[in-house]
């Protein structure tokens, strides 16, 4: 049977892997020169005959300036058999050997008025025996403000559809509501945050056409983000808001800890517990039955943000601060 490192030369995952870690090294600058402070690196190797081979890079913040806690990973492995989490809409490749690398990232914001991001893209290959490898590659990246503005969604949104648009007109709609969708808490029936784009199991086109859709996302991030950082991050904060942060962190603990493929992947596969879980927030907390008071600018995140908006084409009379 043919292995995962055998078969990869024939998918060109070196320039997959070296795209992946410039993307890596560009956004850990614009961060660091953003939060005034180093992100921590931390490489890993899993050597050959592990139930998960391959190596990584870690890099992270905590206490910084801007970032209460954040990391950028990338990985690169390889397994004898995709986890169940993987198979979930290709029962075809179970049991299949795997090889998988991309770049995921976090970022937790000190001030609540600067929302907490996501962002990933990935390629994933199979070797299914006697047959022809399947390579697909996933990402996007999404927005989870504590406090609305809706100059801040509707820029990211519309970075999102620039990022898209010399791919096909209409995979910026498909994508819009894949994250609605996919980023959203079932339990309690509210999405996590306002969206962004979403794809998975992506290969129209050849290998080519996906990787240069994979690489149109990725390079959207930081124009996507970063004005919105940097908008927001000398806004005046107190103890309420610290408080109202700490409660919607946690449906982004709950969300990652209970829907999310990426995470429910990486534990499944014997991945690396550490850079998996960097994901989650520093400082969170739980109430019974809350509810925000109405009028609020807490109530007003449920209102008028935590449901699905065409962000990117609401005229310019909806922006406000």
């Amino acid at each position: 049977m043919s292995t995962p490192t055998s078969l990869a030369a024939t998918l060109d995952t070196q320039r997959v892997r070296d795209y992946l870690l410039d993307l890596q090294d560009r956004i850990i600058t614009a961060l660091q020169a953003v939060d005034g402070n180093p992100f921590v690196s931390d490489g890993w190797t899993r050597e050959p005959g592990s139930r998960l081979e391959g190596d990584g890079l870690s890099r992270l913040i905590e206490g910084g300036a801007v970032f209460e806690r954040g990391g950028c990973n990338f990985s690169h492995v390889r397994g004898r058999v995709l986890p169940p989490s993987a198979t979930q809409h290709r029962p075809e490749l179970a049991g299949a050997p795997f090889e998988a690398m991309g770049v995921s990232l976090v970022m937790h914001p000190h001030n609540p008025f600067v929302p907490t991001v996501h962002m990933n893209v990935r390629m994933f290959a199979a070797f299914p025996e006697g047959q022809e490898p399947v390579v697909w590659f996933g990402g996007g990246m999404d927005l989870t403000p504590y406090y609305g503005f809706e100059r801040d969604a509707q820029h990211f949104h519309r970075s999102c559809e620039a990022a898209l648009q010399p791919h096909g007109e209409q995979l910026y709609p498909h994508f819009k509501q894949w994250c609605d969708e996919y980023f959203f808490l079932k339990h309690r029936n509210e999405p996590r945050g306002i969206g962004g784009i979403f794809f998975d199991d992506h290969g129209e086109g050849g290998f080519e056409a996906a990787f240069a859709l994979m690489r149109s996302v990725g390079d959207a991030f930081l124009p996507a983000y970063l004005p919105i950082v940097e908008r927001r991050q000398g806004y005046a904060y107190g103890e309420r808001e610290r408080d109202f942060q700490a409660y919607r962190r946690g449906r982004y603990v709950e969300f990652n800890l209970v829907f999310d493929r990426g995470t429910l992947f990486g534990l499944q596969s014997g991945g690396r517990t550490e850079s998996i879980l960097m994901s989650m927030p520093p400082i969170v907390k739980w109430r019974y039955q809350w509810a925000p008071e109405a009028g609020t600018q807490e109530a007003r995140l449920y209102s008028d943000f935590l449901r699905p908006r065409d962000w990117a084409h609401e005229p310019a009379t909806h922006l406000w601060l």
